[in-house]
């Protein structure tokens, strides 16, 4: 059956074809509606009704929507779960379609495409965490990395081979990842691994020519050699990060820093599998809470939290930058009044680089405005708090802090206190800034005067008293009596000044000619004081943006002040110390702590039982290793976590848990701790580790510092052990790192007498009347065995579970003693008995003692503190009596 298409339909269905990788949000007067397969998706994934609306070839069409008012909230959960929406705007007033026939359809287009790296409004973003859009480029062999977050104009590219693809990414927490369409395929699985976005654009997008001039156009720049020298494979990822956002953002641009180029050993290389297990910044749950940035973020601005987050993503093993990082620091340590100023200050610092950004976007408000001006108020305040000379970090900043005086002047003179949200809204612009404003309102804020001057005189002329003069959008402004006074306002003489407008059941609507005028005054007057008020938002805005680079400056400064009093907050609240970090392959940690699990102890009022480390490697390629044996539930992982955490932190630029610490500069840290399998993936646990520990030993150089605990126990015991003595042989050998090596193979303890490099230690247990109590002291020397029965006991399995393993445990120790097989071993023990042996009938039964035959007619509840007393003399006295 044919069936004529809509022209509303035929709209949608034009729009659609230009974006069928996106659900479209189809704008609708007070609503985004969703059509046809669009809306049976959003309808399931945002949890909403399934409406339908009309036919389409014979069928119901699906239909569902969200208000425009609430739509960042839907658009929120769109993303997350891995949509791309386009948003389709009216483009005219209906008023205007009109015009052109009662069927014609008001004109909409896609302003913009939403997707999971192009996120701007803060109802989207997390305020303390970037949000990084990243492209990759391959030509022929040679790759390099892009990324961008839109929110704060960051923009940055570095060379970034594929091997080193995925932990850049982790690095970054990237949400979505440009490609082009022949490396989508082989990327996949990465892009599910690390919950990212994949965004496969065409060849053309990545030409390194075209990616020259889209640059050169972002940046109003005749060539790209200002900002840098930068390979071919670098401007095709920036060229096609650039392209990407020109067609999400529909030409308009957001405001980007000129590109910075980063090296590819500027920061400290920590893979994926390592972020995890160390828990940087996020826990293993996948919540902040637990991580290690959850434990030390004392910083006081959204800036300051983000700049936080990249510090430990991306440690320095610039040892310039370190040095001078901890010299900043140290000297807040020192200032407890400067830096209690310069907190308080912080507090009031607005996300100067987002407001910029919705500025930039046209997406902003007057309260972005207000932003700028009291992020610049209170960047003059800090630099005027921060002394003339120090250290260099914090006399850059106090530079970057001035020179915006005349900007924030103009915007404290023409702003109120508390603008409104929106511009449309209007009362933004403070009194004297326009004349032509002033006279604007005047006559719209006087006229409601006059109104009320023109309501007393028509109540005296007519004598009515209940006279009122209204207003609706319909009508404008009309007098208004009730229907009791009817007949005479229509009669004569009242009715050749009062012209009748409308009959309701009780009321009767009147109009005069100088109220018509005066309405006409009065409407004119609000539009054009708010047309003022915009054109006035445009001026500031340009303001704003022709100052964009120095404005970046300033928050780029308060962050880095931020964190730099937040880690001097941190070590004078925890009793944390400066860390030396020099160019030695040494790591000395006297009473090192874990900064997580010290402070979950310290809510808990535990004490941190702290230890030592000393790893000094003979020699420039010598290795230093500690085999570290001991009992789970001793500290071991701990132990591991807490020392690589300490160089982290330490090459961060911040203080550390320790009471002395001397660390070699580390450009690697690699971790394998933990078990968990891939069952997605068809990965075992012990395939997992596998993969891991590969890495490791492929990739570990003379200055990695590794942690590896418990390799090889995924598999049978010799498999196990042979993996783990030859992968401890291999890190000694070839790769001669750093390292701190857990494993319950005793055997391995013996290796410390063949290789120069490693050294036994253990986590000290005590033994208290069959209980073994756990010290959490790491000493030199070995294990003399796992306590393993022992910490089965105190995890609660049953004591016949408990009682039986002892039994194994003895013969096979026995046995292993005098060479006998321990399958042999194992055969000669009785099998086990789920149930108790049944009792002989002939067997005696037990004597009952009158202490026991006592006890049990006791009820300790009902007992008053003086009843229980005289019962416990009661009884001693019977044991007394030999009974």
């Amino acid at each position: 059956m044919n069936q004529q298409v809509t022209p509303m339909m035929a709209q949608f269905l034009e729009i659609k074809e230009q974006n069928p990788d996106a659900l479209l949000f189809y704008r609708m007067g007070d609503f985004y509606e969703m059509f046809f397969d669009d809306a049976v998706a959003a309808a399931a994934a945002l949890d909403i009704s399934l409406t339908k609306r009309g036919q389409h070839l014979g069928e119901d069409i699906p239909m569902c929507g969200v208000p425009v008012h609430a739509a960042d909230g839907y658009l929120l959960t769109l993303i997350r779960k891995g949509f791309r929406v386009a948003i389709a705007e009216q483009m005219e007033d209906p008023a205007e379609a009109k015009k052109r026939g009662s069927k014609s359809v008001v004109k909409r287009d896609v302003v913009r495409l939403v997707t999971p790296g192009t996120l701007t409004e803060d109802a989207l973003l997390e305020p303390r965490r970037h949000n990084y859009l990243a492209a990759w480029s391959d030509i022929r062999g040679e790759a390099a990395l892009a990324w961008a977050d839109i929110s704060t104009g960051e923009l940055r590219v570095m060379p970034c081979p594929r091997v080193r693809l995925a932990p850049e990414l982790a690095r970054l927490g990237a949400r979505e990842l440009i490609v082009a369409d022949e490396h989508a395929a082989s990327l996949r699985d990465l892009a599910d691994d690390m919950a990212l976005t994949l965004a496969e654009r065409g060849r053309a997008s990545f030409d390194s020519a075209a990616g020259t001039k889209r640059l050169c156009a972002l940046f109003g720049v005749q060539t790209l050699d200002g900002f840098g020298t930068f390979t071919r494979e670098e401007i095709s990822a920036l060229g096609a990060l650039v392209d990407y956002l020109d067609l999400t953002q529909k030409g308009r641009m957001p405001l980007m820093r000129p590109p910075v180029k980063e090296s590819a050993g500027a920061a400290m290389q920590i893979d994926g599998p390592t972020r995890r297990n160390l828990e940087l910044t996020s826990s293993l749950q996948g919540g902040r809470e637990g991580s290690l940035l959850s434990a030390i973020d004392t910083s006081v601005t959204a800036g300051g939290a983000r700049l936080l987050e990249r510090r430990i993503s991306a440690p320095s093993c610039d040892l310039g930058v370190i040095r001078a990082r901890l010299a900043a620091v140290d000297l807040l340590v020192g200032d407890d009044l400067l830096r209690g100023d310069l907190r308080a200050c912080l507090k009031a610092v607005p996300d100067i680089d987002r407001a910029l950004s919705r500025l930039a976007l046209e997406r902003g408000g007057p309260r972005d405005l207000a932003m700028i001006r009291s992020g610049l108020a209170q960047a003059g305040v800090l630099a005027a708090q921060l002394p003339a000379d120090g250290p260099d970090v914090l006399i850059a900043a106090r530079e970057a802090l001035t020179g915006h005086e005349a900007l924030a002047e103009l915007l404290e003179r023409s702003l109120v206190a508390e603008p409104p949200l929106l511009a449309r809204d209007g009362g933004f612009i403070a009194a004297g800034v326009d004349e032509e404003l002033d006279a604007a309102r005047e006559l719209r804020d006087e006229g409601r005067g006059v109104i009320a001057r023109m309501q007393a005189e028509y109540i005296q002329e007519t004598g009515i008293n209940s006279l009122k003069i209204k207003h609706n959008n319909v009508l404008g402004y009309f007098i208004e009596t009730t229907a009791t006074h009817a007949e005479k306002m229509l009669s004569a003489p009242l009715n050749e000044v009062f012209k009748h407008r409308q009959t309701t059941a009780n009321q009767v609507r009147f109009t005069t000619v100088p109220l018509s005028e005066m309405e006409t005054k009065i409407l004119n007057a609000g539009a054009r004081a708010l047309d003022i008020e915009r054109r006035i938002f445009e001026e500031l805005r340009a303001a704003i943006l022709e100052r964009a680079a120095e404005v970046h400056g300033a928050a780029r400064a308060l962050a880095e002040i931020d964190v730099t009093a937040g880690f001097a907050e941190l070590a004078r609240l925890r009793d944390w110390t400066r860390p030396e970090v020099d160019d030695s392959r040494d790591f000395d940690v006297v009473a090192g702590r874990h900064p997580v699990v010290e402070a979950a102890l310290a809510r808990q009022g535990q004490p941190f039982v702290a230890n030592d480390l000393a790893l000094d490697p003979k020699g420039q390629d010598a290795a230093a290793i500690w085999l570290v044996t001991g009992p789970n539930m001793a500290g071991k992982s701990t132990f591991l976590r807490q020392n690589a955490l300490i160089a982290i932190l330490a090459q961060a630029g911040g203080y550390v848990p320790a009471r002395e610490a001397r660390i070699g500069l580390v450009d690697q840290v690699f971790s394998r701790v933990g078990a968990s399998d891939d069952l997605a993936r068809g990965r075992s646990t012990f395939m997992v580790e596998m993969v891991e520990t590969a890495a490791i030993v492929n990739q570990a150089g003379k200055r990695a510092f590794v942690i590896l605990d418990e390799i090889g126990r995924g598999t049978a015991t010799y498999d196990g052990l042979s993996i783990a003595w030859a992968v401890l042989e291999h890190l000694h050998e070839v790769n001669g790192c750093r390292a701190l090596f857990a494993t319950h193979y005793h055997e391995m303890v013996a290796m410390a007498e063949r290789l120069p490099g490693i050294e036994n230690a253990t986590v000290s247990v005590r033994e208290w009347e069959g209980e073994v109590v756990f010290l959490h002291e790491v000493i030199k020397g070995a294990a003399d065995r796992s306590y393993g029965v022992q910490v089965a006991r105190l995890a609660g399995l049953p004591d016949a579970v408990i009682a039986r393993a002892r039994e194994v445990l003895e013969m096979l120790e026995a046995g292993d003693q005098g060479q006998k097989g321990a399958k042999a071993l194992i055969d000669e023990l009785p099998l086990f008995a789920a149930a108790p042996p049944p009792v002989p009938v002939r067997a005696a039964t037990p004597k009952v003692s009158v202490v026991e035959e006592k006890l049990r007619g006791v009820h300790p509840d009902s007992m008053t503190p003086r009843e229980a007393l005289a019962m416990l003399y009661e009884l001693r006295d019977m044991l007394g009596d030999g009974v």
